[in-house]
């Protein structure tokens, strides 16, 4: 009993030390492997041009984006750009990301200007108004920011509050003009904070542009005549006319190779194929004695699972750390604790809550409403189903590979014919009911007995049997002994 739970603490220490120091290790690994290398990033041909930096916004304001205009401006200071060019098209995403990305903007020292190509509503209205100059596609829009949930619901006014205070610091941030006519003064905000926080709320008025019973959006004439659009264009090359930018070099950010892996490996079924190899790797692992092929296929997918939804900002470490913990119980279960219970069980829930929790954006659990519910239910079922599919898979599919000819090297194809004398099972096993015998190994709960100076394969029935210790067999089942402490 006493060695039994000595070696249960001494594989209970050592995965927790695993634990602790591959939640350390792996974060810098990803992080490092995320960096893009000298090689990928541009070169400029023509240093006596002026240098304009390109990258688009075109997809929801996400963690995404953010790190794409964290490339993009870090790339663009180390060439020396002299104009950043922000090209957007989106319906909004993420406030807090949003946040960041407009004060990215404003606390540069390169001038950003958006080309806004149709939409910039809601969070992509924020980070427009950030920029030093907006132009604008004829149809374009640019507004409605109102802060709402991922079902479309408008959240509590205490984030409209935060939205309106951001949006008008973001409008004043731009400064004031002075105008002199006659003998008349007039200081006139370049873009009116009022406009900003009428984007927003529905409540605040706008003298002469609107009548306060709807939220703002301006389309690109209105913008343009309330300072909101600097020009029309249709394309980039018509933008940098009318901001008089001649004599120039465009130089376009370019995803790196990692970029592409990350994006690749966070589509939906890309994600359900690699849980599938995650679980059935765990599946066929515990068939086959030994470490092989399975485990490790079923780690490299957990890496390739993880390690995109870290480095975006969505699965976070403690996230992490609940299904390595999963995993911890459910090995302590199998090779440690006889049986099927607690242990194991508790493993399997945190697999589940690992899996699904690293899907799930956490800024969304700071909304009320029902975005998160949605968000975490999509995340379940995805779970869920590919856990399913896995499980289908292998009981079905087993038999099928594992004859199948292009398989057929792996597996035994001989057959041992009883009528020359092949037999399934020992025959003196039935003889050995209610003997006694020693354990010649571990029972935990299989392993191997002597009885009457022959050797046996048995199982124990009840708990561990350690080695040397006195057994008695109860029963023949399936051609296994089970066997009991004498």
């Amino acid at each position: 009993m006493f060695l039994a739970l000595n070696r249960y603490l001494t594989i209970t220490m050592g995965i927790k030390n695993l634990i602790a120091k591959v939640s350390i290790i792996v974060p810098c690994l990803l992080m490092l492997t995320a960096a893009r290398t000298d090689d990928e990033k541009q070169k400029v041909s023509d240093p006596s041009k002026t240098i304009v930096y390109v990258f688009d916004i075109r997809d929801d304001i996400g963690k995404p984006s953010w790190r794409v205009m964290r490339e993009a401006f870090e790339e663009a200071e180390s060439i020396n750009a002299d104009y950043i060019l922000l090209h957007l098209n989106t319906y909004g995403g993420m406030v807090n990301i949003a946040d960041s990305m407009r004060t990215k903007i404003l606390n540069s020292h390169i001038p950003v200007l958006a080309f806004i190509d149709n939409q910039a509503i809601s969070a992509g209205a924020l980070i427009s108004i950030a920029c030093d100059s907006i132009y604008m596609r004829s149809g374009g829009n640019i507004g409605a920011a109102t802060v709402v949930d991922q079902t479309g619901s408008v959240v509590p006014d205490k984030y409209q509050s935060f939205m309106r205070s951001t949006m008008r610091a973001t409008a004043e941030s731009h400064g004031k003009d002075t105008i002199i006519t006659g003998n008349d003064t007039i200081i006139k905000w370049r873009r009116d904070p009022r406009i900003a926080e009428a984007m927003v709320d529905p409540t605040i008025v706008a003298e002469g542009i609107d009548d306060s019973s709807k939220v703002l959006t301006f389309t690109a004439e209105e913008a343009i005549a309330n300072g909101y659009c600097e020009g029309m264009a249709s394309n980039i090359k018509e933008v940098l006319q009318i901001a008089g930018i001649k004599d120039y070099e465009l130089i376009t950010y370019r995803p790196s190779g990692v970029d592409k892996i990350i994006n690749f490996l966070l589509s939906a079924v890309v994600q359900g194929i690699l849980i599938m190899i995650m679980i059935g790797g765990v599946y066929f692992e515990m068939q086959t004695p030994g470490i092989g092929f399975p485990i490790i296929a079923s780690l490299a997918a957990a890496l390739l699972y993880f390690a995109p939804l870290y480095l975006e900002g969505l699965a976070e470490h403690w996230e992490i750390l609940i299904f390595m913990a999963g995993i911890a119980l459910v090995i302590v279960e199998i090779f440690v604790i006889p049986g099927f219970g607690v242990a194991g069980i508790s493993g399997i829930v945190l697999i589940l809550a690992g899996l699904t929790l690293s899907l799930v954006d956490n800024i969304s659990f700071r909304f009320e409403g029902t975005a998160a519910l949605a968000q975490l239910s999509r995340a379940f079922f995805t779970v869920v189903i590919s856990v399913f599919l896995t499980f289908v898979i292998a009981i079905l599919g087993t038999k099928r590979f594992a004859f199948s000819k292009a398989l057929s090297g792996f597996s035994l194809a001989a057959v041992q014919d009883h009528n020359e004398g092949y037999v399934s099972i020992d025959a003196r096993q039935k003889d050995m009911i209610g003997k006694s015998g020693t354990a010649l190994t571990i029972l935990r709960p299989s392993g191997r007995v002597e009885i009457d100076g022959e050797i046996f394969d048995a199982r124990s029935d009840i708990s561990f049997i350690e080695k040397g210790e006195k057994i008695k067999v109860i029963r023949d089942e399936a051609g296994q002994l089970y066997v009991v402490k004498a």
